[in-house]
């Protein structure tokens, strides 16, 4: 039986999610499957992978053929990586610590950029948060100043009938009184 370690899709419309399946070749994608060792979420940023690496790496050895993408996904947990160094311990070139150091550092070094990465993001959404607010806060300032000036026109113009109506009286009275 041919083995194949594949995505099987779920999710809604648009929103795609993945399992990473073991299945047989001849099954269809979102069919039957012999064992689900993770999930795959590419909606997220960076992409969120849930992987039981110890059954990934099982079957990997076994000799599951991984498709284009689930094999991109396994190299990216390290279990290519891992399957790598187990070969070097087999040969005889190193032991298992050396070989689980190395991983381990591997490890490090990758989980420090994703971390990098996520600052990044999450640095990059607060100063677009501060930018939209300092342009908010300014057509706010210009909306508040035509209302003042708004304002103030029409205290003008009220203190100007107002002055009008004053003048206008007197001189109303005095014409009944010259005559």
């Amino acid at each position: 039986m041919a083995t194949k370690i594949r995505l099987q899709r779920g999710g809604r419309k648009n929103y795609a999610f993945y399992s990473i399946v073991i299945a047989d070749a001849r099954s269809p994608r979102d069919g039957k499957f012999t064992e689900k060792i993770g999930t795959y979420n590419p909606n997220t940023n960076p992409a969120t992978v849930d992987l039981n690496f110890e059954r990934a790496l099982y079957w990997v050895e076994t000799g599951a053929q991984p498709t284009d993408t689930a094999r991109n996904i396994l190299k990216g947990e390290g279990v290519y990586m891992m399957k790598h160094l187990r070969g070097g311990v087999k040969k005889g070139a190193f032991d298992e610590a050396v070989c689980q150091q190395k991983f381990d550092a591997w490890k490090q070094a990758k989980d420090a950029v994703t971390e990098a990465l996520e600052k990044k993001v999450t640095d990059a959404k607060k100063a677009a948060a501060a930018q939209n607010l300092e342009a908010e806060k300014k057509v706010n300032e210009a909306i508040a100043k035509k209302v003042a000036d708004k304002k103030a026109a029409a205290v003008e113009a009220e203190v100007a009938q107002a002055a009008e109506d004053t003048s206008s009286e007197a001189p109303a009275e005095e014409t009944p009184a010259e005559a």
